[in-house]
């Protein structure tokens, strides 16, 4: 497959660190950051890349040459005048007859390029966005899908959001079918989100791929100096989900929120004070957060589906106003007694996923590749601490109990715990 990546950005935001080289050749501990791309894709057998280059683009091609000596084949596409980030595919459009990756030159990534090819395909589409959650929703563009990962709306930063939302953010990755360069475009410039992108969102060709896998953007210095520690820390390369990851499951009533009975109504949904800083810790940690929550309010009738949502889009939007969020999330619908009027019978059930039984752990456990000895589970009560030892994770409890690895008056006191 080949790989094309868009390397003509002038990187004006960061000037401040470098203003005499490209922004793909910024160091990270001691090497370009286009290098640290090439040397991911040549790992895992992407060896066939095309580098479009603009501003000091001779740079990047007097450093890397033909590729040979980083044991890859590259060829260039020059932009004497720029065309937009998206405009040279189309000056390309004969080179790429099959579906290609095409990636950003000025992020910093390490993720599982073969599982996310994989994933594109078992879909049809004619394009797959990596998604991730990030720490700054509420500035970014979201990307919306239904329950099977198809795009149904795709907001740009200017456009109108609803009040609450999933943090789900196009990291700038793509799989693309050459099909979606048959689009008529008329402009000197080429937009790639605005005039290709989004306009397949509602058609049922575009999907997205939600992984916790390292992607962020370094275009300013807060963020260039942020994904330096994480280099020197290790994180960078060990979300790649090709290495096992650690997690800390975090239960949500009484834990992440406010504890009010079940659950029925968004309004009722508050945060635990602390409890978005603690998650914050839990995304600079290296583990990955995960909730983990019974919610059998959907099997007595009481809240539906789409009501449980919402109140999880309320969840992820308050942590993001505060820079946190969470890589996942699980929940069990069942309930195994009867008796409720409105109930769903099909839904009351003794089932594997209902805490204290670790059904949802193990769920995340093989979707995420998740080492779950190396795991934690963070509750306020027996079923946390029991699915915990019964995932064979360590265990940490709000309160008190025996049984637990370590007890805390709250989450943020529980992390800290954890983390040291």
């Amino acid at each position: 497959m080949k790989v094309v990546i868009m390397a003509g950005g002038k990187g004006t935001r960061i000037s401040s660190v470098v203003c005499d080289i490209p922004k793909p050749m910024i160091k990270i501990a001691g090497k370009p950051v286009l290098e640290r791309e090439i040397e991911c894709l040549r790992s895992q057998g992407f060896t066939d890349i095309i580098i479009t280059v603009g501003h000091l683009g001779n740079v990047i091609t007097d450093y890397f040459k033909d590729g040979s000596a980083f044991g890859v084949n590259i060829e260039y596409f020059v932009e004497d005048i720029p065309l937009g980030n998206a405009g040279a595919l189309f000056k390309l459009k004969d080179k790429l007859r099959e579906d290609f990756l095409l990636l950003n030159a000025d992020a910093v990534f390490d993720i599982d390029f073969n599982r996310f090819v994989k994933y594109h395909k078992s879909k049809g589409g004619l394009v797959t966005l990596f998604t991730h959650p990030n720490s700054h929703p509420y500035d970014s563009g979201l990307i919306i899908a239904d329950g099977q990962g198809c795009v149904q709306k795709w907001l740009a930063k200017e456009d109108e959001r609803p009040e609450f939302y999933r943090n789900r953010v196009n990291a700038g990755l793509h799989v693309i079918s050459p099909e979606v360069l048959n689009a008529e475009i008329t402009s000197a410039k080429v937009d790639l989100d605005r005039q290709l992108l989004k306009p397949l969102a509602g058609s049922g060709k575009m999907f997205v791929y939600d992984s916790p896998e390292y992607v962020k953007d370094m275009g300013t210095p807060d963020r260039y100096e942020s994904v330096c520690r994480d280099f020197e820390k290790g994180i960078v390369h060990s979300k790649n989900l090709q290495n096992l990851q650690k997690a800390i499951f975090l239960d949500r009533d009484g834990t992440l929120n406010k504890y009010v009975g079940f659950l029925r109504n968004i309004e009722d949904f508050e945060l635990c004070e602390g409890a978005a800083e603690a998650v914050k810790k839990i995304n600079g940690s290296g583990y990955l957060a995960v909730t983990v929550t019974n919610q059998p309010v959907i099997a007595r009738g009481e809240v539906t589906f789409g009501g449980l949502r919402q109140i999880h889009n309320k969840m992820e939007t308050l942590l993001g106003f505060k820079g946190a969020f969470l890589d996942a999330i699980y929940f069990c619908p069942h309930h195994p007694h009867g008796g409720y009027e409105g109930e769903i019978p099909e839904l009351k059930t003794e089932c594997g996923c209902r805490k204290p039984k670790p059904g949802m752990l193990l769920k995340a456990a093989e979707d995420l590749n998740i080492d779950l000895s190396q795991s934690w589970i963070v509750g306020d009560g027996e079923n946390d601490v029991m699915c915990g030892i019964n995932a064979g994770c360590k265990t940490a409890v709000i309160g008190k109990d025996e049984r637990a690895d370590l007890c805390g008056k709250d989450l943020l006191d529980c992390i800290n715990k954890i983390l040291g």
